[in-house]
């Protein structure tokens, strides 16, 4: 198992631009290729800050199970 904070306090980006900085920032780190969302995702992100992308969110393979982004702490 992996993981990474991202830190991203920069006051000119909205959530969504923040969010997406960051999750290109963690791909970059594990050196991945940035995942689909899909509408489930969205959905889930939306309600629990959380989301999971498993293999159908790649277009590459991926070893393994799934990649979760979890926002830890907002403005």
């Amino acid at each position: 198992m992996k993981d990474t904070v991202i830190c991203n306090d920069n006051s000119n980006m909205t959530r969504t631009q923040k969010i997406f900085t960051s999750i290109e920032a963690a791909c970059y780190e594990f050196d991945l290729g940035k995942p689909i969302w899909l509408e489930s995702n969205i959905e889930s992100f939306k309600r629990h800050s959380k989301v999971r992308f498993l293999q159908d969110n790649f277009i590459d393979h991926i070893d393994f199970d799934f990649l979760e982004i979890h926002v830890i702490e907002e403005d």
